[in-house]
């Protein structure tokens, strides 16, 4: 039983990791998540009973909880997920995202040097810290090329940024203290207990609702989109077989842009939930003013992890948006109990 510290595992693509992780079985996950407004308990109540799952709500920038819980349990990896992460957020208020993705990051990493250090040379060889990036830490593309892991940085939002921050501060503590880490790189995720925020979700909530759909701009901003569980998949691969101070970019291999993706919702949507008459959705499309410093595309090279690792995603795109629109029309009270008064849909980041 090998046993993992996972940070921000009541999130979207977090918890996602630990239920899947503990499907598996051979795991068990010490869970850290302070349970700001996008983590939620609910996700993981399959695993509320489970021994093999240990939820602990605090802050990875804590250093005494993240020692003690090092010390308690033993993990033989962390994967943090911890973050902030919608870049519209980071727009309104980017303090946090600089508190949370650089200053809590580099407090795990300390702990987890420590941590390290306090191993067998066996342990001390088996011991990975994982850490889960974007791919918005390397700007914006022209209409040709995909991002490598070679690609220079060039964030352009404070999320981006932030995380670009942590990303440099891992490589700074493999190269510098020898601490056997792991970077992933991945394009946008979509897919079950995504925080209604986020485009998928947010687009099909405003088509059950027969409400405004906001496209920001032309809606010709292009992204890799990527279903969350073969991105669980491709991280539980890297953390198994990935070589130490590597970066994995993680693809989906689906670029579309915005308003394809939203066309897509609608169509999945009116043809779920018809409206009278066989009225369509498409009447819903409205274009708003774009958000400050939007890239204009995204597109990540996913050769190597395919190549070394042996991962692929499974879903394609109509494949996995198919099986995201179904799983949110089947699960609306999980969404009820998410929009708690907190969020309700409003645009954000339009300072």
């Amino acid at each position: 039983m090998k046993t993992v510290l996972v940070t921000g595992g009541a999130g979207f693509i977090g918890a996602n990791f630990v239920l899947d992780l503990l499907a598996r079985g051979g795991y068990r996950v010490v869970n850290l998540d302070l349970l700001t407004y996008a983590g939620n308990l609910q996700t993981l109540a399959p695993v509320r009973d489970s021994t093999d799952h240990v939820f602990v709500r605090g802050d990875i920038g804590a250093p005494a909880l993240v020692r003690h819980l090092l010390a308690e349990h033993r993990p033989q990896a962390i994967v943090n997920f911890a973050a902030e992460s919608h870049v519209d957020r980071s727009i309104d208020g980017p303090a946090a995202f600089v508190q949370t993705n650089v200053v809590g990051t580099l407090n795990l990493l300390q702990c987890a040097l420590d941590h390290w250090r306090s191993l067998g040379i066996g342990e001390q060889d088996a011991f990975r810290f994982l850490h889960v990036s974007t791919d918005e830490v390397y700007g914006s593309l022209g209409p040709l090329g995909k991002f490598t892991e070679q690609t220079p940085y060039a964030p352009n939002s404070p999320y981006s940024a932030s995380k670009a921050a942590s990303d440099h501060l891992v490589r700074a503590f493999h190269h510098t203290y020898g601490l056997p880490t792991l970077t992933t790189n991945c394009s946008n995720n979509y897919g079950p207990f995504q925080f209604p925020e986020k485009l998928v979700p947010l687009m099909i909530q405003k088509a059950l609702a027969g409400a405004s759909m906001p496209v920001y701009g032309d809606g010709r901003n292009v992204r890799d989109w990527l279903y969350v569980v073969d991105h669980c998949r491709a991280i539980q691969r890297v953390l198994e077989v990935g070589r130490p101070g590597e970066v994995y970019n993680i693809g989906g291999d689906a670029e579309r842009e915005n308003i394809q993706v939203v066309r897509a919702i609608i169509r999945l949507v009116d043809e779920r939930r018809p409206l009278p008459a066989g009225a369509s959705r498409e009447s819903l499309l409205t274009f708003v003013r774009d958000r400050p410093g939007h890239d204009r595309r995204y597109a990540i090279d996913a050769s190597k992890i395919r190549r070394d690792l042996g991962w692929r995603p499974t879903e394609t795109f109509d494949s996995g948006i198919a099986r995201t629109v179904d799983w949110y029309l089947a699960n609306q009270e999980w969404v009820g109990r998410v929009m708690d008064g907190s969020y309700r849909g409003e645009r954000l980041g339009a300072a």
